[in-house]
């Protein structure tokens, strides 16, 4: 028995950033450039009232029209933006969404790797016989903590929410895993403030924090490593992988990270251009596209999910599609 997507959809908020409104704020720098280095041209904005729950419903909604017949037995939510530190977002959830009250329902925060966890997450419960179904969402609003005057983060990232349905499978298979922690990284991708740790101190306002360098050096060491060791554990080499779907971070390092592995260029996905740096759903953004321009397009291939980021953390799987 193997596990599936079964379906998979997601939500963009209407409001949309443009190059031309990010460039004054970066000294030296054009519209034309910031495409040019990053691969970015737009990415969607939630409104001043619209949470990272509110798209994450939407997404819902989105693919439960598509599984009517279906009852959802797992919600599990991976969000970095929650609507409260209590209770978890999947419970209000499971209510907006009508969901039976026999739903397992939870969160768990990770970032760019979180696709991958929730992976992870759902084929075990699934396995283990625990439900017999897994709707995992991602939904984060990383824009709400960027400051006014930050163009370098108001350049990258986007907000979103995906929803993927995992169900049991005769004929397709998520294969292993393998993952990564490196908590000694924290402090180069952080949002400081708005947890218990600065409850107290009122002048402290959530705000993220970035530094790129590090997190290059971090994703040049980690991610190599990550890739061969996934493909060593399954058996398979680079030249048997029909394609790779990376984290979205940016063009720049995808390209790096394409050439340093010496992954042929149509086996390697980028789709960015729209939507920046979605956090956990950038990853389920470029397979629904595929599959929304050609339903078939990962039909009996084998594909590579490769996650790393805030954590730091990392993780890659292959699914036999």
């Amino acid at each position: 028995m193997g596990i599936e997507i079964h379906a998979i959809e997601y939500y963009l908020p209407d409001k949309i950033r443009t190059n031309d409104e990010i460039a004054p704020l970066m000294s030296g720098w054009t519209a034309e450039k910031i495409f040019d280095k990053i691969g970015i041209n737009n990415r969607h904005i939630s409104g001043n009232n619209e949470t990272a729950l509110d798209l994450a419903e939407k997404a819902s909604r989105n693919l439960l029209s598509k599984i009517k017949n279906i009852e959802v037995e797992c919600l599990v939510l991976c969000t970095q933006s929650p609507d409260y530190l209590l209770p978890t977002g999947a419970c209000i959830l499971q209510n907006r969404l009508g969901l039976k009250t026999s739903t397992m329902c939870f969160d768990f925060n990770l970032g760019c790797s979180g696709y991958i966890y929730g992976l992870a997450i759902a084929r075990g419960l699934i396995l283990s016989n625990t439900v017999n179904n897994c709707l995992l969402v991602t939904a984060d609003t990383y824009s709400k903590y960027i400051a006014e005057d930050d163009g370098g983060n108001m350049a990258l990232f986007g907000d979103a929410a995906t929803a993927t349905f995992l169900i049991k499978s005769s004929s397709k298979e998520i294969l292993k895993f393998q993952f990564g922690t490196d908590g000694s990284g924290a402090n180069n991708l952080i949002v400081n403030g708005g947890g218990v740790k600065s409850i107290y101190n009122q002048n402290v306002f959530p705000r993220l924090s970035m530094n790129g360098p590090a997190i290059f050096d971090f994703t040049n060491l980690a991610v190599p490593d990550l890739v061969m060791s996934t493909l060593k554990e399954n058996k398979l080499t680079i030249n048997e992988v029909d394609y790779f779907i990376f984290h979205q971070a940016n063009k720049f390092i995808l390209k790096h990270l394409r050439n340093k592995l010496k992954i042929p260029d149509e086996k390697f996905i980028i789709d960015i251009e729209d939507y920046g740096n979605t956090v956990s759903s950038t990853i389920p953004i470029v397979i629904a596209n595929k599959q929304n321009q050609d339903i078939d397009f990962f039909q009996n291939k084998t594909v590579m999910l490769v996650g790393f980021g805030v954590g730091y953390s990392w993780g890659a799987v292959i699914l036999k599609m």
